[in-house]
């Protein structure tokens, strides 16, 4: 499943299923409706939810296991290989989130 979230402020932001469902019960939506929007009202509040949740990932990051690192080489998890943290994946959609507050425009998703 591909969801394609939308705003009047930027370009589209694409992300795939669960990634995409995670991301929709942060900013406090049912993960399950195919179709969402985040009204213009609803905007801050969705914008500090999803900032906490990349701070959060952030930290956790910061204070995985040095080990890891060594680890990942062994298995061929570097460069292209690596896995994409969810504060990366994330970030383009609190972008489009901060854009349309300030435009005063809403975020769409399904339509």
């Amino acid at each position: 499943m591909l969801v394609t979230f939308k705003s009047a402020s930027s370009g589209d932001v694409l992300m795939f299923g669960d990634t995409a469902r995670e991301l929709i019960r942060i900013l406090g939506k049912d993960p399950d409706d195919s179709k969402g929007i985040v009204t213009v009202e609803q905007l801050p509040e969705a914008i500090a939810r999803l900032g906490a949740a990349i701070e959060e990932d952030r930290k956790r990051q910061a204070a995985r296991d040095p080990d890891q690192d060594e680890i990942d080489k062994e298995e061929g998890r570097v460069g292209m290989n690596a896995p994409v943290s969810f504060s990366a994946r994330a970030w383009p959609l609190l972008d489009m989130l901060e854009l349309a507050h300030k435009d005063g425009v809403p975020v769409v998703w399904g339509v």
